[in-house]
């Protein structure tokens, strides 16, 4: 159950009197209203119908005085609508100029006015003077003013019982609008939830929009046999999927109950309050949700304190790792009475250090551990904890596992080198330096790992991506040629992943340079790909893994999110279309890069060609 409550606006037709709707509202429990910046009947005319006559000035205000409210209530309590009787993009000159210049005033209107958001009605794909319109405004404006496009979830017309009235895809409409204002990001949408309920499939890709409204309607409630308000079943769970986005909602039309307006937004509230609680996962990533984070380079840089307790914290991943190497344990002669040498490369702070421990303790196998570390300041609490906690059992050892020459050779290899696409971190390069370490009869735990690729919707990264410009060094696209560790959260997987790279160790081909084509079949909508979600799993020792795929993800494991590789301009798919994507891991003497292509449904650039904006160091 949540403690933070909803935050539900109300919406008017017509406002005689702002200060006391704002008053009434905030009685019943309304955060904000959502009003006409104009009346909705007041049509002005600038150009007449012969064309003869441009107006000029008239000496009748446009609306209400703006001294009404206090500009901090202007500020944080109003949602301004755009007059619906408004067609930019009509086929008659004369409506559609007249439109245009309308809406010109009322958004200069609403920059006066200092209105955070504007509400703006799309109600059909003929929007290019619409958004011909908006991008011009945009320009102009210096203020974060945001523009909630007002689009029904399902096209009204799908719930008539007609033949002849083919239903379109609203979608498509938000799509075009988009598209033609360039990603703008101060464009993001209010979804009006109809009687009809959308697929799995349809829903999905709204969830990976920028949906900042829900507008809901009386109408579309039902009486409980108390008299109050409620919504059936297929409408409860729909809002539920959009909880999860930290929607607003604004509720119109007309109270049909004796208990007031109060009493649906209290249910609405209730639903809210009373949705699933996050997992692990969940409390763990709050705050990371879609915020791109550059990889980490632990081959290169040296991790700090804080990063390597944000990764201790993940209990079930050394779980996994202490019942893989007891399960190593156990397959070992138990009759043979020299120890079992483990080596724990990329030690850290020692966590697998405590799960080798702690699996010889469960298995009674003596066992003698060097821990191998190359960060000094990791090295010093790996002395600090040999010297209190684990005794001569346990053997730091300050080096770099690929310089290191040891004396004797392991039974068992284990290392935590893995990244969010598996081999990102340099895995492959650290165990081939570290593999002469082995028996011949060694083992490496991890024993194998493989990353998978999945086309990915992402306006929201995509505009992220967008505002990193400034931060642009090498190469002028460095943006788009960066991959970024992030949580996916508002985002479409558009097919499911396909695996891309796989290594195994310990292995005899050092070769770790990878080229893989996918194929990818687009499913019943269509949609937009912004780039590439990476995942991975690994197999420790026989059955024990550890994933972050989204179908057989371990269970309440926090410490990796995904990786995204994203494209420097969002490509158009058709449903039931096919997408192929090529993927390289290249590499030189000093660097690992992965360089990324796209040739259906149309050919992109050959993105970080050559390392020129993102390398790994080796």
């Amino acid at each position: 159950m949540s403690s933070k409550k909803l935050s539900c606006g109300r919406d008017f037709f017509a406002v005689p009197n702002l200060a006391v709707a704002l008053e009434n509202g905030g009685k019943c429990g309304f955060d904000f209203v959502s009003i006409p910046l104009v009346h909705p009947r007041y049509k002005r005319d600038f150009i007449f119908a012969d064309g003869s006559h441009v107006r000029d000035t008239i000496s009748e205000p446009l609306t209400r005085n703006d001294l009404v409210l206090p500009s901090g209530e202007w500020m944080s309590l109003v949602v301004g609508k755009i007059s619906p009787w408004l067609n930019v993009d009509s086929y008659d000159e004369n409506i559609r100029t007249n439109s245009e210049k309308a809406l010109f005033e009322e958004l200069m209107l609403s920059m006066h006015l200092n209105i955070p958001v504007v509400l703006v009605p799309l109600l059909s794909k003929n929007c290019v003077n619409l958004a011909r319109c908006l991008l011009s405004h945009c320009g102009l404006i210096k203020s974060n003013q945001a523009f909630w496009i007002h689009v029904p979830l399902t096209d009204p017309k799908s719930t008539l019982e007609c033949s002849d009235c083919d239903s379109e895809d609203t979608w498509d409409w938000w799509n075009k609008l988009r598209t033609f204002c360039d990603n703008e990001r101060r464009l993001s949408l209010a979804l009006e939830i109809g009687c009809a309920v959308p697929s799995s499939i349809v829903l999905k890709r709204w969830l990976g929009e920028p949906v900042r409204a829900l507008v809901i309607s009386t109408d579309l409630f039902i009486m409980n046999r108390k008299g109050f308000p409620v919504l059936k079943r297929c409408h409860q769970e729909l809002l539920c999927h959009f909880f999860k986005l930290e929607v607003q909602f604004i509720l119109t039309g007309a109270s049909r109950t004796e208990n007031g307006l109060q009493s649906y937004y209290q249910y609405l509230d209730h639903l809210y309050m009373t949705r699933s609680v996050p997992d692990k996962m969940g409390a763990f990533a709050k705050g990371y949700n879609d915020y791109l984070q550059n990889p980490l380079q632990p081959l290169m840089d040296n991790l700090d304190s804080h990063t390597y307790e944000v990764f201790e914290k993940d209990p079930v991943k050394y779980e996994k790792y202490e019942k893989a190497i007891s399960c190593f344990l156990k397959d070992r002669d138990s009759s043979e009475l020299h120890e079992i040498v483990i080596m724990v490369v990329g030690a850290g702070r020692g966590p697998l250090v405590q799960a080798a421990l702690k699996a010889a303790s469960k298995t009674k196998m003596h066992v003698k551990i060097y821990a191998v570390e190359k960060n000094p300041g990791a090295v010093v609490t790996l002395r600090n904890r040999q010297k209190d906690e684990w005794g001569s059992v346990v053997t730091v050892i300050s080096c770099d596992m690929r310089d290191w020459k040891p004396l004797v050779k392991a039974d068992l290899l284990v290392s935590e080198l893995l990244g969010s696409f598996g081999d990102n971190e340099l895995s492959p390069e650290c165990l081939d330096g570290a593999q002469r370490f082995l028996k011949g009869d060694g083992v490496s735990i991890p024993f194998q790992y493989s990353s998978y690729l999945a086309p990915l919707s992402a306006p929201k990264l995509y505009s992220s991506i967008e505002e990193c410009r400034e931060r642009d060094k090498k190469h002028f696209l460095a943006h788009y040629e960066t991959p970024y560790v992030v949580r996916l959260w508002n985002a479409y997987v558009i097919s499911p992943p396909q695996i891309c790279f796989s290594f195994n160790h310990p292995k005899k081909d050092i070769n770790n340079n990878r080229y893989a084509c996918l194929r990818f079949r687009n499913g019943e909508v269509a949609a937009t790909i912004h780039g590439f979600a990476g995942y991975f799993d690994t197999m420790l020792y026989e059955s024990v893994s550890l994933s972050i795929l989204p179908e057989k993800e371990t269970k309440d494991m926090i410490s990796w999110f995904p990786i995204f590789f994203p494209l420097k301009k969002p490509i158009q798919v058709c449903s039931f279309a096919n997408i192929e994507v090529h993927m390289w891991r290249c590499s030189s003497l000093k660097r690992v890069w992965y360089e990324w292509l796209v040739t259906e449904p149309e050919r992109s650039d050959i993105h970080n060609a050559g390392g020129r904006s993102y390398w790994i160091g080796l």
